[in-house]
């Protein structure tokens, strides 16, 4: 099956070793997503909510480069740093997913790569 490698850019892609996303066949994995705009600005800072959904449409263009919708995502992993918070993220996730329902899971982490990340989201699709 062909593979499809995409690039957000970032310099960490090649330091780590990583893609933005994969796809092989019908499969789409994105990579743990964090609520950072194109300059590497956070945006929400200190706001679970607003991280979470900035994230997901974050989610829904790369997953558009590949030519999938949200309505093919049917896994969602979300790492938080304060699970307390849970329906503020909770809220963010549904507004997108209400009617596509994929499984997911909400781990609480004890810290992203950076203090001011709340929030980070991986996702599979399928098409």
């Amino acid at each position: 099956m062909k593979r499809v490698n995409l690039s957000s850019g970032s310099k960490w892609e090649d330091i780590v070793g990583y893609s933005r996303a994969v796809k092989i066949g019908d499969t789409i994995e994105v990579s743990g997503t964090v609520s950072t705009d194109h300059s590497g600005e956070i945006v929400g800072e200190g706001d679970e909510y607003l991280q979470t959904k900035f994230i997901l449409m974050k989610l829904e263009n790369t997953l558009g480069q590949l030519g999938a919708k949200l309505e093919n995502v049917v896994r969602t992993r979300i790492f938080c740093t304060n699970i307390s918070n849970w329906e503020k993220i909770g809220k963010a996730h549904g507004e997108m997913f209400a009617n596509i329902k994929p499984v997911t899971s909400m781990i609480e982490v004890s810290k992203l790569i950076d203090d001011k990340y709340l929030v980070e989201i991986e996702a599979t699709a399928m098409l």
